[in-house]
């Protein structure tokens, strides 16, 4: 239903990637920018210390969060509402058993064959927005807490640079006898805080911004099929439930499954 897919957080990670690297290559070249103990304090100590302010598992399902803001699917608030409408119509005409035939061809949406599936079930009406509810809660908690992981590591980021920074200055101050142990303990000391900065500006705090948009979104669709299922297993009129859906969208989203 939804072939739409969010190319633009692969396309940004890539633009960044070329800008700086245009910048690098117009310049001195790569080389100069290359140093593996400054990357290895900040990659290093940017996981280190996100362990520290959460538990592994928690950091272990950011991952495959962070996955998924670039090969996720995205929905159409408006052609998710007029399938919302479109049931309920279907179910008001048909009775609700007929829905499971129609959602066999919505094998893209297990939130919504859920619900249908409780009505189906004559789950009780209370219980399916209990049981709803829960779902959406419970996946926003989720998803929240994997941006609040990766916010939390854009902050460390950027620390971690300074205290390579202040270790270079260290070693450099105390080699001032040999001149030529000066320039690698220099560049510890400034391309630390280059790494942390990119790493956190340019990829986790974008990245965890991405991920809040996602699951609000989620979660605005997740609660309109919700809606849907509790208008079904009420037997309200499906107009009642257009307009109750079209309060929950942006009013370029709204839909008019209805002749006015």
């Amino acid at each position: 239903m939804f072939a739409r897919f969010d190319f633009a957080t692969l396309i940004g990670l890539v633009a960044s990637v070329l800008v700086l690297g245009g910048v690098i290559w117009l310049g001195d070249g790569f080389r100069a920018f290359l140093n593996l103990p400054s990357l290895l304090i900040v990659l290093g100590g940017t996981l280190a210390v996100t362990l520290i302010s959460y538990p592994l598992g928690d950091v272990l399902r950011t991952l495959p969060a962070v996955f998924s803001i670039m090969f996720r699917r995205l929905r159409d608030p408006s052609e998710a509402a007029m399938l919302a409408v479109k049931l309920a119509d279907e179910a008001r005409r048909h009775g609700h058993l007929a829905l499971p035939a129609r959602l066999q061809r919505e094998r893209n949406e297990p939130f919504l064959r859920k619900a249908m599936q409780l009505v189906v079930d004559d789950t009780p009406t209370q219980e399916i927005e209990r049981i709803l509810s829960n779902d959406v809660g419970s996946q926003v908690q989720r998803e929240k807490l994997s941006a609040a992981v990766l916010h939390r590591a854009g902050e460390i980021a950027p620390a971690m640079g300074l205290i390579g920074t202040l270790l270079g200055l260290v070693q450099m101050l105390g080699r001032l006898d040999n001149p030529t142990e000066i320039g690698p303990a220099m560049a510890l000391a400034l391309l630390t805080t280059l790494y942390g900065a990119i790493l956190a500006n340019m990829v986790l705090h974008p990245l965890a911004t991405k991920l809040e948009h996602h699951t609000e979104e989620e979660a605005t669709l997740n609660r309109l099929y919700a809606a849907a299922a509790r208008s079904i297993s009420c037997k309200e009129n499906p107009r009642h439930l257009e307009a109750l859906i079209n309060s929950l969208l942006p009013p370029l989203k709204r839909v008019r499954y209805y002749a006015a």
